[in-house]
């Protein structure tokens, strides 16, 4: 069954055969009543949009600290941005785009703040007791920590929406995630929807870490002409438009990179889908490679601009203060909280003394994992001026 003669429909949008859709989804944990007026996924949708931790990504570190600058991109303006670039790419592939929309909101829940300094240095604290993930505590946080519901903890999320937030995991803590670590275990593919998402954050967070690198002066125009993906959109949009102001220029080109890379990927991942064979869902989960994927020069391109961006923006000495500082936060809560758990406010606390073995040393580091990755950036800090700072008395 093709893509034009194998046709699903649901709701206003017809979905090729291979398409996630409610007809095949695995369904809920818990179960529940069909939504009026939407799809599963749109509820799925809703309730991330909804939820506490969605809200907590305003505040919550991209590339830098939220209060050096309104203008800077955080994790929720980024998710944003990928569930724009990625429902787009789902529509053009005739895939469900209320399930990848609902993806790629929730696929930076479970990040900390000060963005990947947070999540290092959680994961090296939490070394000896399960370690920390930031795609795992995404999934913690819409299974278990949000707490809006009354018949059932957590968002209740399809397992569809469930299994692409996971976007890697390793085999030992597949083993202890039930269904959604299943396709690790099998060595199985996500559905399409998921690898949509998936590469949409790839091509969100590359192309606007150019603009907020170039928006704080940390890289330049000059620096970025070595690179190939900018340096020939630059050259043509300064050709085509010779008097334009250069603040015009740079977003014009940054536009014309984010649309270079989804056209390639459009035209790419087509390709493979039809030469594929796959019909069904089953099928693309039991494909040996993810379906969704640029050319091989679209890879080569974006590789070199990720090199680019690790080497003169991630590692600016700029940033790099942000990041030393960033894990002298988080550490200290850390070991502060783990030396006396009295610290700890009253919901996170009383989680530790209701166990079942309130000494119990792995329970008690989770617990204040769960506590400090759910801070927003100026809470980690204001946190830690608390504890630590004589003169602040509460």
């Amino acid at each position: 069954m093709s893509q034009t003669t194998g046709l699903q429909t649901t709701g206003q949008q017809h979905l090729a055969s291979y398409a996630a859709c409610e007809n095949n989804s695995r369904g809920r944990r818990f179960e529940e009543p069909p939504p009026n007026n939407r799809t599963q996924y749109q509820r799925d949708r809703d309730r991330i949009v909804h939820c506490a931790a969605f809200r907590r990504l305003e505040y919550k570190t991209q590339v830098f600290v939220n209060h050096e600058g309104d203008m800077f991109r955080t994790r929720l303006t980024h998710s944003i941005e990928v569930a724009q670039i990625a429902r787009s790419i789902a529509r053009m592939l005739h895939l469900n785009e209320d399930l990848t929309e609902a993806i790629a909101l929730a696929h930076d829940l479970g990040h900390t703040p000060f963005g990947h300094a947070g999540q290092e240095v959680l994961n090296n604290c939490m070394k000896d007791f399960g370690g920390f993930e930031h795609n795992m505590q995404s999934v913690r946080i819409i299974d278990t920590l949000e707490e809006k519901y009354a018949e059932f903890p957590g968002l209740n999320l399809t397992f569809e929406t469930r299994e692409g937030i996971l976007k890697h995991c390793s085999m030992k803590n597949a083993e202890l995630l039930g269904d959604v670590g299943e396709r690790f275990l099998r060595n199985q593919q996500a559905t399409l929807e998921a690898q949509v998402a998936n590469i949409a954050d790839e091509i969100a967070y590359n192309n606007h870490d150019v603009d907020d690198g170039l928006r704080a002066g940390l890289i330049t125009i000059e620096q970025l002409c070595d690179v190939t993906l900018f340096q020939e959109q630059y050259d043509f949009v300064r050709k085509q438009y010779s008097g334009l102001a250069m603040r015009r220029v740079k977003h014009e080109v940054i536009r014309r990179m984010i649309n270079k890379q989804v056209t390639d990927l459009l035209e790419n991942s087509q390709d493979r889908l039809e030469k594929s064979g796959v019909e069904s869902i089953d099928d693309v989960r039991r494909h040996p490679e993810s379906l969704v994927a640029f050319s091989d020069a679209m890879k080569q391109q974006n590789l070199e601009l990720k090199q680019f961006l690790r080497r003169s923006l991630y590692r600016h000495y700029r940033v790099h203060r942000m990041t030393v500082k960033a894990e002298q936060v988080i550490r200290s809560l850390f070991n502060a909280f783990i030396d006396d758990t009295r610290l700890l406010p009253p919901e996170p606390h009383e989680k530790i003394v209701s166990a079942e073995d309130e000494n119990d040393p792995v329970n008690q580091a989770r617990v204040v994992a769960d506590y400090i990755a759910g801070m927003t950036d100026r809470y980690a800090i204001k946190e830690y001026e608390r504890i630590f700072n004589p003169m602040q008395l509460t």
